[in-house]
């Protein structure tokens, strides 16, 4: 493999890599999380015996201790941020039962370095993803792997065994085309049946792809990035769904001599249709497919380039099932029932294309791919999907939640058929606040008369993705938890923070095809790739507890006094308070006296704020004296809790220009890059600092 920046080899940490036991081993450390979960005695009198600063309860250590700890409430510390309280209270809430690990962490010491561990380990997985396809196709048949409303509304699926024979004969095609990792296959459009069935084609014959974003076709003018990857990855076929809609930019970036595939529309040159790939008679695919090494290169995935250029992480099948792996040890549940999925999330990102699509296949489950999105008008495609297929655990990112949840507050039907059968709550992709959390579990509380557990973890795409789950016994936003089977965690200092540092089956080798000047510091001495990551412990007094975010490091920095400035936990909070009217924030003050705010506002709530009709613009919008209100009173309640200069906000400005994509500024997800936005926007921010500046879209502390 082309990858640069490649991690040391070490011996096989007995956690880690090639860990071997019996099967069933990997669900005696789970509980029930039931309706009936109550402190026992023994427990609330530990907890009570300490103090109000130590956070959380110690997890079980023994099966004969094993202890469903009631959730914790949540206080707002000096800081601002969301702290434990640790004494218990009067009547624990009711849950809805479900199998979720119990495995406590194992945490050791060494000089200014902290390793966590689960003590359970890694059961056996296959060796590439799509022996998952194989077994399912011979255990059930006819169970749909995936789905998706037809034009006519209809919802039409295909079966496990029909996606092995499409597989089987995309695989074939790619090889008689001399496709490899060298000559991968680029997919550039979205979430669709003909996408799943190109890219579980090319892992079958063990051909890398490449998920790109169809934001990279479709919003940017430049197709740069496009441009980009492909100059990198160098493919040997790309497959568009609908030529037509990538027509634009698949003449503004891919050479001439790379085979077009599509399923529908002519790509503005000569193609291939899917339907003649489909009728390739498997001849060598099996064999080659029999001899896949766990190591082999899967897909590629981009980074999201929420700090820089995206990076492509070549994602070999051992990252891909070891990691599955894991979540199924962490969520025994979806080896009882198998998981039925309605989702949205993109397959280029890794938590919808290898978290969750890996958790349908992986469990014999079923996927139902949503078309809406947590986007203004494009959301009530989710709730239509919603009122119709009832999942039995729902994935969403942050701001998803929220929309979902002023839907459940008003739509009877919907939580008719949500509630039906769901058992767990899932977020990724950003922190959710206590606000969205706390308004989630009562609309759930309300109807279902219990609530509905509530999870997340820290991952990435390096890691293929996930290293923490939030399995330990605290229950409040900010938590990360503790690191599930087969992740060994490394905690080491930088520059006043605890960096978060994996090690692990899932975890990549390296960069593909990056400079090694450019990957150097990916992997530290001992082989741990460095995240970037910072962490604190909910207690270090009891560090097995586990961990809670504390934002990323390359986004903090210094003010002219010298003081470090955390930009993570600051944008949270800024989030947090100015709910619903806030989209993002972007911190400013390097190397000035103090901080500031950039504002991404919600446009559409503020106008509705501000009572202004649908033709105003967004100049108008926040330059509206009540939209400007509440700003000014949102900065005055943040400042409140201050305790001094590295978290007193001196002074905000409203943008009426939303983050670019073109200009690196925001994600494809949405993910803001704090730095593209500083170096674009330098202009506004001088004048921000300025004095006797009286823009009126600045506000100043009082």
């Amino acid at each position: 493999m082309a990858a640069s920046a490649a991690r040391p080899r070490l011996p096989s940490s007995p956690i880690c890599a090639g860990s071997r036991f019996k099967p069933g081993h990997a669900t005696t450390q789970s509980k029930t999380f039931a309706s009936d979960a109550r402190c026992r005695t023994k427990a609330t009198r530990q907890i009570a015996e300490r103090s109000r600063a130590l956070r959380g309860a110690r997890p079980p250590t023994e099966e004969t201790d094993k202890v469903s700890f009631e959730p914790t409430q949540t206080e707002k510390t000096d800081a601002g941020q969301t702290g434990v309280v640790t004494e218990p209270v009067a009547t624990a809430p009711s849950y809805r039962g479900v199998r979720v690990s119990s495995a406590p962490a194992h945490v050791r010491r060494d000089g200014e370095h902290w390793y966590l561990q689960s003590t359970e380990r890694l059961g056996e997985y296959p060796r590439s993803l799509t022996e998952r396809l194989v077994s399912g196709a011979r255990a059930h048949p006819e169970r749909w792997l995936v789905a998706r409303r037809g034009a006519d509304g209809a919802w039409l699926g295909v079966s496990y065994a029909q996606m092995l024979a499409d597989a089987r004969a995309i695989g074939q095609a790619l090889l008689d085309r001399g496709l490899s990792a060298d000559r991968p296959l680029m997919i550039l459009s979205g979430n669709s049946i003909e996408h799943l069935q190109f890219a579980l084609g090319a892992m079958f014959a063990g051909v890398p792809h490449a998920p790109i974003s169809p934001a990279y076709s479709l919003v940017s003018n430049d197709h740069a990035r496009l441009r980009y990857a492909i100059e990198l990855l160098t493919p040997g076929a790309v497959f568009a769904a609908d030529g037509d809609a990538f027509a634009a930019a698949i003449a503004g970036a891919v050479p001439d001599d790379v085979e077009i595939i599509t399923h529908s529309g002519t790509a503005g040159r000569e193609s291939t249709r899917l339907a003649e790939l489909l009728r390739t008679v498997p001849t060598s695919v099996d064999a080659v497919h029999d001899a896949i090494d766990a190591d082999s290169v899967a897909k590629f995935l981009f980074t999201s380039g929420s700090t820089r250029l995206p990076k492509a992480v070549p994602t070999t099948h051992r990252m891909l099932c070891s990691n599955q792996q894991m979540l199924l040890q962490t969520f025994p549940e979806f080896g009882i029932e198998p998981p039925v999925l309605m989702d949205w999330l993109p397959w280029n990102h890794t938590f919808g294309g290898s978290h969750n699509v890996g958790i349908a296949l992986y469990n014999g489950g079923t996927l139902y791919i949503d078309d809406g999105k947590p986007v203004g008008r494009n959301f009530a495609e989710t709730v239509r999907n919603l009122r119709e297929i009832a999942p039995t655990i729902y994935f969403n990112v942050p701001k998803g939640w929220e929309e979902l949840t002023i839907a459940l507050e008003s739509d009877a039907q919907l939580r008719e058929t949500f509630f039906s059968r769901v058992k767990l709550y899932f977020f990724s992709g950003a922190g959710l606040s206590q606000a969205a959390w706390t308004r989630l579990e009562r609309v759930t509380e309300q109807y279902c008369g219990e609530r509905i557990r509530i999870m997340a973890g820290l991952g990435m795409t390096e890691t293929s993705p996930s290293c923490l789950f939030t399995t330990g016994p605290i229950m409040s936003a900010g938590y990360i938890g503790v690191p599930a089977p087969g992740c060994e965690v490394k905690l080491t200092p930088v520059d006043g923070k605890l960096e978060a540092r994996f090690l692990g089956p899932h975890v990549m080798a390296g960069y593909w095809r990056m400079n090694p000047d450019a990957g150097a510091g990916t992997f530290d001495e001992e082989g741990f790739y460095c995240s970037g990551d910072a962490v604190t412990f909910v207690d270090v007094q009891r560090p097995e507890v586990g961990l809670t975010f504390d934002g990323r490091i390359a986004e903090d920095f210094k003010l002219s006094s010298g003081t470090f400035v955390s930009v993570g936990p600051m944008r949270a909070r800024v989030v947090s308070e100015g709910a619903p009217y806030v989209q993002d924030v972007v911190v400013t003050g390097i190397n000035r006296g103090d901080v500031g705010l950039l504002v991404f506002p919600r446009l559409d709530e503020c106008r509705a704020l501000a009572n202004l009709s649908a033709t105003a613009d967004a100049k108008e919008i926040v330059e509206s004296p009540r939209v400007r209100g509440f700003f000014a009173a949102m900065l005055a309640r943040l400042n409140r809790g201050a305790t001094g200069g590295a978290t007193h906000i001196a002074r905000l400005r409203l943008l009426d220009v939303p983050p670019s994509l073109d200009l690196g500024e925001v994600t494809d997800k949405g993910s803001i890059n704090q730095r593209a936005v500083l170096a674009q926007r330098v202009d506004l921010i001088e004048a921000m600092y300025a004095r006797g500046n009286d823009d009126s879209a600045v506000l100043y502390a009082a």
